[in-house]
């Protein structure tokens, strides 16, 4: 047994070192542990016939990797895809439809239900608890739902199906707005999802509907809650698949769809012969279920792109395609531009120019001779190599790709956003590119996994780290469980000033040939001491190594420093400017040529710096919000329907921290305590309803204009007094009352049950408290608050679910600060602790602590 398992097995509790050599009675004591351990998982084990029946991880014992992994395979076996594993949801993809567990019965089931958390773990339970949080206005009200996984672990089909679910549950209740009004706000808002994965979606290794760029859909809700726009926030489109493809993959879906949708008559309009082969569309033979053209054409027409518009769409894509079959070859004289090939002159070059509607000279001459001007007037011309026409050819496919993509997004948001004075909070649902690793990574794949270390530290920072804070903060007694830190890896990339994009940048900004074996040399010069990187130095490439938190990938420098440059040859957006077609010339109608030049320093703005601020400006928002995590597992690479691979799947485990979560949420408490009360006095609820008026009146008038509230912290306070008077004068009746009944044991061995019109204590899941209350009977709940802030936020919890009935009380416990509270003694010793969560305030950089150890995991190294 190696040390790493040692102190995970033993969790750090084995003998000391004396001189070098391990005591043996810590030798001892670690075996007995390691025996005691491995006799505990196989007697788990032995019932085989049991283990699909664990719908949640937490009541796994032992928490092992071979347990937790055994359970998911019997269940996947059994065909259940969702299992709940702590805060977290984990989705195994079944790579084959299952139409019956998405039906619309079935969302309403969920939505329905007086406790989704009872029902079978489901995608529909993590978006019925953040409506449902929305609802409670529980602080933050706007929630996130973060989906994450590996390439092909099914996240687009998860986003598909939360979409899905709010356009449903958010928008049938509907009073307000007539049944038409709201079926257009559902589809747009659904089909903006066919036309951003057909132009943003292509076919990979690892999945055959993969997203090439990231996105975050606010779903916006008015103050009742219903559905009533959306708006879509794009991160780094994979412009390069669109003239190079890697092998066995293919381009965007959109270039398959009208290859195999197209009429007759609409692939004459885009000059595309039957016969005609594409070098930018490879597999085209291979027929996938994303070839739907006609379901792209019809949601464009939803959302308002006219056939007019699709014409100009779909004309300026067959003229992509043309170009890339413009090939080049040497001139005879090196004095002269190159030559186009035979099968480029007549046919390519000329479809092209007529498809993109601009001078066809004019074309072959941008491609194959740079521009370079001396002063306002004078302009000299000087021949392009043969490599540097093809840079050219595909830098014009790239640009116009993705200011086309660009202009799609923006069109969609107009159609399906509301105006910003008819909604007033979001749920977010994050759909991003999953960690990648092949044989040849560039600067994409640094920039997508770069996001998911983002991501995998937000979730840390959130979950791992803070909870554990919480428990220690409530006086419990706890062991910190270690969990893997990814502070050092992304230190690495986006360190300032000797990061890898740093150095990356400032390599750009000067105005010099790229060397990757000199900028090799340089990072192993500023790197060489961070763990996080390393070097083959017997590679004959220059390469960099990342040890990434879901394992190394080896990154090519040959080309990132043009990538990141990303420089778009003025003379191609002069040419631009003058196109025809209407659409493509407003494209670049409004791009300054001469702002991609070099000339500069100021003028270049890289790759890597706008996705880090877009990255930052995500992390923000989810920050401000409240997450739900939904981690999607590919259970094997080959994407065969129900083929669990268990070194494929467990390695996914262990990279984003499943068993971890699962330990920290199984060794704490989950599971909080609630009391029952009725009503004593009906003087109690009429000041209450008053002080809930003024609560909302606050709160509105906060929110839109200043507001004097002095006058209103007196009036409350004055109300607040004259309540708790009331609640006191009814104290002793409620403490002589007998002791309520014992619950079931069976009731208290399953957690939760719910809650019901018995007069007695019950069990049920109390985080998020919102949800809790969300379906639950008029209640009175006894807690302990402080502060007025946090008073306030419990109130307008509760009062949007437990005193519509109006026969209930609030009780709290007393404090010696914040608002004077209403007491009345709880019966028996059992307190609900309201707090402000420490999930919001997770201390991501906590200061340098013994032993030189940094980050999330320093607070780890302590014992409690």
């Amino acid at each position: 047994m190696n040390s790493g398992e040692s102190q995970r097995i033993g969790n750090g509790h084995g003998g000391k070192v004396i001189g070098g050599v391990r005591k043996k009675s810590g030798h001892a004591h670690r075996k007995s542990l390691n025996d005691s351990l491995e006799g505990e998982v196989k007697a788990f084990l032995i019932d085989e016939g049991q283990l699909h029946t664990y719908d949640d991880l937490t009541k796994v014992n032992p928490v092992t990797p071979t347990t937790v992994l055994k359970c998911l395979q019997a269940r996947y076996r059994a065909k259940v895809f969702y299992t709940h594993a702590g805060c977290t949801l984990v989705a195994l993809n079944p790579f084959q439809p299952v139409p019956d567990l998405y039906s619309l019965d079935v969302m309403k089931e969920y939505h329905c239900a007086p406790q989704p958390q009872e029902s079978k773990p489901h995608i529909f339970i993590v978006a019925e608890e953040a409506y449902r949080n929305v609802q409670g206005q529980v602080e933050p009200v706007n929630q996130s739902l973060v989906v994450s996984g590996e390439s092909g672990a099914g996240k687009t089909w998860t986003s598909r199906c939360l979409m899905k679910y709010y356009a449903t549950v958010a928008a049938c209740s509907s009073l307000l707005k007539s049944q038409d009004t709201v079926e257009r706000i559902e589809k747009r808002v659904l089909d903006s999802n066919p036309i951003m994965e057909a132009f943003g979606n292509a076919c990979t290794l690892r999945n055959s509907n993969s997203s090439r760029f990231g996105k975050y859909i606010q779903l916006q809700l008015n103050r009742s809650q219903l559905l009533v726009g959306a708006s879509v926030q794009t991160y780094l489109l994979e412009k390069t698949r669109v003239a190079g493809q890697p092998a066995n993959e293919r381009n965007f879906h959109i270039f398959y769809q009208m290859m195999t949708g197209g009429s007759d008559e609409q692939r004459r309009e885009w000059k595309m012969s039957h016969d005609q082969r594409f070098d930018w569309l490879p597999n085209a033979e291979k027929t996938l279920e994303e070839d739907c053209f006609d379901e792209t054409v019809e949601a464009m027409l939803h959302l308002g792109i006219n056939a007019e518009k699709q014409g100009h769409i779909f004309r300026i894509l067959a003229g992509l395609l043309q170009l890339g079959n413009v090939t080049f070859c040497s001139a005879m004289d090196e004095s002269q531009p190159c030559d186009l090939e035979e099968k480029s002159k007549g046919i390519s070059s000329d479809h092209c120019a007529s498809l993109l509607c601009v001078p066809v000279e004019e074309l072959q001459t941008c491609l194959r001779v740079r521009t370079l001007r001396a002063g306002k007037q004078s302009a000299l011309f000087k021949p392009c190599s043969l490599a540097d026409c093809s840079v050219r050819r595909d830098c014009l496919a790239k640009v116009i790709y993705a200011q086309l993509f660009e202009w799609l997004v923006t069109f969609i948001n107009d159609s399906i956003c509301a105006d910003n004075s008819t909604w007033c909070n979001f749920i977010g649902l994050l759909d991003v590119y999953g960690f990648e690793c092949f044989q040849f990574n560039n600067l994409e794949q640094l920039c997508i996994n770069y996001a998911n270390e983002k991501l995998q530290q937000h979730f840390v920072a959130h979950y791992l780290k803070a909870q554990q804070e919480e428990y220690v903060s409530e006086g419990l007694e706890w062991s910190f469980v270690k969990y893997q830190d990814n502070q050092g890896c992304l230190d690495l990339i986006e360190g300032i000033p000797t990061g890898v994009f740093s150095l990356l940048n400032e390599e750009c900004l000067l105005n010099r040939a790229s060397d990757a074996k000199q900028f090799r040399v340089r990072l192993e010069k500023e790197l060489s001491d961070n763990g996080s990187m390393s070097w083959d130095k017997f590679s004959k490439q220059p390469h960099f190594t990342v040890a990434h938190y879901a394992g190394k990938v080896s990154y090519q420098i040959e080309g990132m420093m043009e990538k990141n440059k990303d420089p778009v040859p003025p003379e191609l957006i002069y040419l631009l400017k003058k196109s025809e077609n209407p659409l493509l010339h407003q494209l670049f109608a409004d791009r300054d040529p001469v702002g991609q030049g070099t000339r500069g320093l100021k003028q270049v703005v890289t790759v890597v710096s706008k996705f880090k601020n877009s990255l930052e400006s995500l992390m923000k928002i989810l920050h401000s919000t409240t997450p739900h995590y939904t981690r999607c597992i590919k259970p094997n690479t080959d994407c065969r329907p129900l083929t669990f691979k268990k070194e494929e799947v467990i390695m996914q485990l262990e990279a984003c921290g499943i068993v971890e979560t699962i330990h920290i949420s199984a060794a704490g408490f989950p599971i909080r305590k609630y009391t029952v009360h009725p009503l004593k006095t009906k003087k109690s609820l009429f000041f209450f309803f008053v002080v809930m008026v003024l609560v909302r009146h606050a709160r509105r008038k906060s929110k839109y204009r200043s507001c004097d509230c002095t006058d209103f912290v007196l009036v409350l306070q004055a109300l607040m007094d004259a309540l708790a008077e009331a609640e006191l004068d009814d104290a002793e009746d409620l403490q002589e009352e007998a002791m309520p009944p014992e619950l079931d044991p069976i009731l208290r061995a399953r957690g939760s049950v719910q809650l019901s019109s018995i007069q007695e204590p019950v069990m049920v899941r109390g985080w998020p408290m919102g949800l809790a209350l969300a379906s639950a009977p008029t209640i009175t709940v006894s807690m302990t608050a402080t502060g007025f802030q946090k008073m306030m936020s419990v109130m307008a919890c509760l009062n949007g679910h437990c005193f519509r009935s109006g026969e209930y009380k609030v009780e709290t416990n007393q404090f010696k600060q914040g608002v004077a509270s209403i007491r009345a003694q709880p019966r028996g010793s059992t307190k609900l602790h309201y707090q402000r969560s420490p999930l919001l305030y997770a201390d991501l950089h906590p200061d340098h602590k013994r032993d030189g150890v940094t980050g999330l995991n320093q607070i780890l190294l302590e014992s409690t």
